[in-house]
């Protein structure tokens, strides 16, 4: 099997009801959202959310991002806190999830959530906010890619990594924020917000909204809450060296804000992710120049230090877990 590729520009209709008649067959299809391409099914039904997981390789105890239309389709499967309500209202649809209480009544499958009484939801932008609305039920959608591996910027990405596992691509261009969602939880009784994962909403922006500053783990969580909690995650077959001020002969190089790196003139290929030190722009360069790295087979990966602000702490975070141990490593 091969994946069909439906451009929403050239055919915004029949990408809606082909993504539609796909997703009601209960597989997945693989759509186009501003923070990466996910791999969207029907987050009701169990075989759906299975084939998600088979497609993928990813361990079950890892939940999912549910993905609505709008608020009101939120409140038909999980409860809303005032300051939670807040964060939605000014900020979806948009590049940040909040885990919220379920329902008792909630039509979300547990195989989605991992079994936790609680569900990650998100109101994407664009295309698949279209698409959620016309399916008119909720879409777990976790990245297109193989679990583990780099999260996808772009149809070809998907096609590449999964093409022959998919019956649809929907081809919306380039992802223009280039990192997953920021994934937050409030406390319902204190209203403490705390950042569960970095993403493409800078956590200062929250903090204005809200009029508070996030709380941070300290470590590693034990529990997986939200998706993107693994260690190792976002991983290229390359080893990934970081703060690198150096680059050795035939290591791949990725650079940040124009600046030299003894050595770079030997290095395999030398990408910078934004040489105007723009961290909007190296977020959304990203992945692409991870695969673009990975591809010039070099055996290791040099990053240089990047600036752990704004955007850059999701920037770091992604690439934390990308040079994390593997399975069977130290």
């Amino acid at each position: 099997m091969t994946a069909e590729r439906i451009n929403i520009t050239r055919e915004p209709q029949r990408a809606i009801s082909e993504a539609s008649r796909v997703l009601n067959d209960g597989f997945p299809v693989a759509i186009p959202t501003e923070t990466v391409y996910g791999l969207a099914a029907d987050a009701t039904r169990a075989d759906a959310i299975s084939r998600i997981y088979e497609t993928k390789g990813r361990p079950q105890f890892n939940p999912l991002i549910c993905h609505v239309c709008d608020i009101k389709m939120a409140e038909r499967y999980a409860v809303f806190d005032p300051v939670s309500r807040q964060l939605a209202e000014t900020f979806w649809p948009g590049p940040l999830t909040i885990v919220l209480p379920l329902k008792k009544d909630s039509a979300i499958h547990p195989l989605a959530t991992a079994g936790l009484e609680t569900v990650g939801l998100r109101c994407p932008e664009g295309y698949a906010n279209e698409l959620i609305r016309a399916f008119d039920r909720p879409l777990a959608a976790p990245s297109a890619n193989t679990s583990g591996k780099i999260s996808p910027t772009s149809a070809r990405h998907v096609m590449d990594d999964l093409g022959d596992k998919l019956q649809l691509i929907i081809d919306g261009g380039a992802s223009p924020v280039g990192v997953e969602s920021t994934i937050v939880r409030v406390d319902p009784e204190t209203g403490a917000i705390l950042l569960l994962r970095p993403g493409g909403l800078a956590a200062m922006h929250i903090a204005d909204a809200a009029g508070r500053d996030l709380e941070r783990r300290a470590g590693p969580a034990a529990i997986i809450e939200a998706p993107g909690m693994l260690a190792s995650h976002y991983a290229p077959g390359a080893n990934v060296r970081l703060d690198a001020t150096s680059v050795e002969p035939g290591e791949a190089l990725i650079r940040f804000g124009g600046k030299s790196v003894a050595g770079m003139e030997n290095a395999a290929i030398d990408l910078d992710l934004s040489p105007s030190a723009d961290l909007a722009q190296a977020a959304a360069n990203l992945f692409e120049y991870l695969k673009r790295a990975d591809a010039s087979g070099a055996a290791s990966i040099a990053v240089t230090p990047i600036p752990n602000e704004g955007l850059g702490e999701a920037i770091n975070d992604r690439l934390a877990r990308a040079a994390a141990p593997r399975d069977g490593e130290e």
